[in-house]
């Protein structure tokens, strides 16, 4: 995860055995408030801003579309309302996927630009797609968690050239892979209370199973254009099998 524009992993799971402070409750404070009618929400700027860049990401996004469809297709359909959250979160976070209530948290004073919300939405579908098709336990197995976080990083757009220049790194060797493992590691920090040789020790244990898991995509989209091509080969991929 990535201070102040970062987007954390699974947000947490509710009241348990582990304390909330351990599995990142803490980064999410309106997930434990009464929510707010519809009339005192719409008074708010940094909601329907939200909303709005929500809804165009949804509606033209090819990360998010692609997305979208493949969990559909795995019986996981996602609807805006439910599923979806603007909410209020802590300065260091971005969004958040609550494995225990299926939302993805998306953190509308963090979120400013366009650009920022589908990246953000890209990554936390990822994890909500993870949660979908596999048995992936977020809180007691820092693997499983190490493991989306790795996909997430590597295939919502996150490491991209343009965005790792924004951040003043680029020019090493292998760089993408370095980003990426940079960014799980930051993002298990951000919500679990280990340690960093903990975090980096499980990132690098499932490193290259999970780097080479492509799926939905079939390929590293490195731009726009790539996702497009991506989803393009999804749909052609879904209407060859229908056929068979």
């Amino acid at each position: 995860m990535e201070d102040g524009e970062g987007d954390s992993p699974p947000a947490a799971e509710k009241k348990g055995a582990v304390e909330e402070d351990d599995i990142g409750y803490r980064l999410f404070p309106d997930r434990n408030k009464k929510p707010q009618s519809f009339l005192v929400r719409s008074l708010f700027t940094f909601h329907n801003r939200c909303q709005v860049m929500l809804r165009m990401t949804l509606e033209t996004n090819p990360y998010a579309q692609l997305l979208l469809e493949a969990m559909k297709q795995s019986g996981c359909t996602v609807f805006n309302d439910r599923h979806f959250s603007c909410e209020n979160c802590d300065g260091c976070v971005s969004g958040g996927f609550d494995a225990a209530t299926s939302q993805i948290v998306l953190c509308q004073n963090n979120i400013r630009q366009q650009s920022h919300m589908n990246r953000v939405v890209t990554h936390e579908l990822i994890h909500a797609f993870d949660h979908c098709r596999a048995h992936v336990d977020w809180f007691k197995n820092v693997k499983h968690l190490a493991c989306s976080e790795i996909r997430a990083a590597n295939l919502s757009g996150d490491c991209t050239l343009i965005n790792e220049i924004a951040r003043f790194k680029f020019g090493l060797k292998r760089h993408h892979q370095t980003c990426v493992r940079d960014r799980a590691v930051r993002s298990i920090l951000a919500v679990r209370k280990v340690s960093k040789e903990t975090a980096e020790k499980a990132v690098d244990e499932v490193f290259d199973a999970c780097f080479n898991d492509l799926e939905p995509f079939g390929r590293i989209p490195h731009s726009k254009a790539d996702a497009r091509r991506a989803y393009r080969d999804f749909q052609n991929r879904d209407r060859y099998n229908a056929n068979l």
